[in-house]
């Protein structure tokens, strides 16, 4: 559409958070939002919050959200004249815009040619080298051999990074330091990138030490305007995945930023580029001064919203009113940055499980609010986090005047946000952003993988416990019971006995013991602290008074665990039996092989009797684009409690492993 259209009607091909996010503004601007959804998304957030929502289909991204011609079917029963893409699934999909031109609907981006091109690595380095936009030195062509490959590393400069032509998200990639690996590397690298991309095209660059990743907003308009918003900092990455995106960049100053600005701008003017699009260039932290071409993202990012809040525009508005025809009515000189914005993603993963993808029910949600607050999720209590789709559930942005305010700021947010029901990676996010060096602004790609090993899951408190402990006691206590045996006070003859609960959070298992009533009790933890105690609940609110001081929870139950937010964050905590004293359990001894993350079984490659050994595969689980492959921790036989196809949660158990006679005498 090159003409002023009004879009009075606008599908959003996407879930979560994103679909979310645009139904906003669409209400904003008085545009009708038609949502679409999977049989796993009927009850979704983006389905409640949009005028109209239509099934696509299963599950399965395939058959739901990636299905053109659903998609596309939907928009013009529901006689929308536009299709939003969000990111992810079809919003860099060049047959996906070509079906919505074809279908005289506008697409919420720019022209299946942009997107062809730029979605190539190796086209798009061709495309904007042509105008003047730096590249990194190396060797990329299509059809390129492996020998082809090895010959030009030395030219190019080692250290070398073996990168797909095709796709993204690290897939594929390798980073070659000795001559003598490389072979290896291109093996396994189009190994990878066939299976991920469905192409196995490889390329060479050389790699930028200790590299930052730093990104340009731009927006094109249909009648030749481009102009750039700045940029965001995005080196905080764990797998080439980002986790904390920040606006501005602590590195550039305002001389290296109009130049990065402006290669930006020749990028999309390379492929007549319109809407919203994100060029991403890797800069050394040596040298701020030198950045490179790496891609163009032709979509909406996910930390758009740092850009909007120093900037005061919002980008969806301005992909709606672009594909409309409208021009972008101001130049580069109106753009101005106030301020620092900082985000960080919340995912339903499990830091101190090597980030598994967790899942679950959402029992209860608590969102932060105040001045320079925004929070953009996908969630509400109720909410199902499976296995489907990708883990990230949530945003919190925080904006204040300077970089260490909104990095304060963005602290006691997440403090303050919760996901009762499911593990997320908060904690973590907060223990990054009070690192040194972050909070130096002393970035690079690496600095995160770097502090891994430095984060432990926060200890529980004492006090913790005995909240759990009390809201188990108000839950069974009967301020007016006819039957004083119905009390449970612990009253006997003689000294009253304690009411104890056994409760296990993180690596800790303790007994709480509680004497009284919840009015008036006495509180005493196993190889913790004592305390009066006096607690009352209402609703999803727990105040509990302890030696005098008060405090108060969210809580909620979910699959038997209670969760507690208290305003500096939220833990978990499951009521579990005594252990057994007998020494008669059938099954000592015996190796369980669990689920360390929910999702669905994709391979199982013995049977039940089978003899196996130890480090061989059992069974394979699948969650969030990641598999899992599970295996015997001693010899034995095995024993299945699952079966390909079946979905698990987390903690099942899928198999048993009973050692062999001689093996258990020999670790006796």
């Amino acid at each position: 559409m090159t003409d002023t259209t009004r879009i009075d009607t606008v599908l959003v091909a996407n879930r979560g958070e994103i679909a979310v996010r645009v139904i906003r503004t669409l209400k904003a601007m008085g545009i009708r939002s038609v949502a679409v959804f999977s049989e796993a998304d009927r009850d979704a957030r983006h389905v409640h919050e949009a005028d109209t929502a239509v099934l696509l289909g299963p599950a399965a991204a395939r058959e739901s959200y990636l299905a053109i011609d659903k998609v596309v079917d939907a928009a013009l029963a529901t006689g929308a004249q536009a299709i939003h893409p969000g990111y992810g699934f079809l919003s860099e999909n060049s047959a996906f815009a070509a079906a919505c031109a074809t279908a005289g609907i506008a697409f919420l981006g720019p022209s299946a040619h942009a997107i062809e091109t730029m979605g190539d690595k190796i086209t798009a380095k061709a495309a904007v080298s042509k105008f003047g936009v730096p590249v990194v030195p190396g060797i990329s062509r299509p059809g390129l051999t492996d020998a082809e490959l090895i010959a030009g590393a030395d030219e190019v400069g080692y250290p070398v990074l073996v990168k797909p032509s095709a796709g993204g998200g690290g897939k594929g990639m390798r980073l070659v330091t000795d001559p003598a690996d490389l072979p290896a590397a291109l093996e396994s690298a189009r190994r990878e990138a066939a299976s991920a991309f469905g192409d196995d095209t490889l390329f060479l660059e050389r790699f930028v030490q200790r590299p930052r990743h730093i990104e340009v907003q731009i927006l094109a308009d249909a009648h030749g305007n481009v102009v750039h918003l700045g940029e965001r900092e995005c080196s905080l990455q764990r797998r080439h995945q980002k986790v904390i995106e920040e606006a501005p960049s602590p590195l550039l100053d305002e001389v290296t930023r109009a130049r990065i600005g402006e290669a930006a701008c020749n990028t999309a003017r390379s492929v007549d580029y319109t809407g919203a699009g994100t060029v991403e260039f890797i800069v050394s932290a040596d040298k701020p001064d030198e950045f490179f071409f790496m891609e163009m993202n032709t979509r909406l990012q996910v930390e758009h919203p740092v850009t909007e809040m120093v900037t005061g525009l919002d980008l969806v508005e301005w992909q709606v009113r672009i594909a409309g025809g409208e021009p972008l009515g101001f130049g580069q000189d109106d753009i101005t940055l106030t301020g620092h914005a900082i985000e960080a993603r919340v995912y339903a993963e499990d830091p101190a499980r090597g980030f598994l993808p967790t899942g679950g029910t959402i029992a209860d949600v608590v969102e932060p609010t105040g001045p320079g607050v925004r929070v953009d999720s996908g969630i509400r209590a109720g909410t199902r986090v499976g296995s489907d789709y990708d883990p990230m559930l949530a945003k919190v942005i925080a904006h204040a005047d300077d970089r260490a305010g909104a990095l304060r700021r963005l602290d006691r947010a997440l403090a303050g946000t919760a996901v009762l029901g499911v593990v997320t990676n908060i904690d973590f996010a907060r223990f990054l952003l009070a690192d040194d060096e972050v909070v130096a602004g002393a970035l690079d790609t690496g600095l995160l993988d770097r502090r891994l090993g430095d984060y432990t899951a926060p200890d529980v408190a004492d006090s913790t416990l005995v909240a759990a402990a009390a809201l188990r006691w108000l839950e069974h206590w009967k301020d007016d019971a006819s039957d004083p045996w119905e009390v449970p006070d612990g009253w006997r003859i003689g000294a009253h006995r304690p009411l104890v609960f056994r409760f296990a959070a993180g690596d800790r298992t303790a007994h709480v013991h509680l004497r009284g009533s919840p009015r008036d009790g006495r509180a005493d933890v196993e190889d913790g602290d004592s305390f009066s105690i006096s607690a009352e609940r209402s609703g999803s609110t727990l105040a509990v008074v302890l030696d005098g001081r008060r405090h108060s929870y969210r809580v909620a139950e979910s699959e038997g665990a209670i969760w507690l937010a208290d305003g500096h964050g939220s833990v978990f905590v499951r009521e579990v039996r005594e252990a057994s004293v007998r020494g008669d359990d059938a099954h000592a001894g015996d190796a369980d092989i669990t689920s360390p993350m929910p999702g669905a079984v994709i391979a199982v490659s013995v049977a039940s009797g089978d003899t196996v050994t130890a480090g061989q595969t059992l069974v394979v689980v699948e969650a969030m684009k990641m598999e899992h492959s599970l295996t015997a921790p001693v010899d034995g036989t095995v024993e299945l409690f699952a079966a390909a196809g079946e979905q698990v949660k987390v903690d099942q158990l899928l198999a048993r492993v009973t050692p062999h006679a001689d093996t258990e005498e020999a670790e006796q």
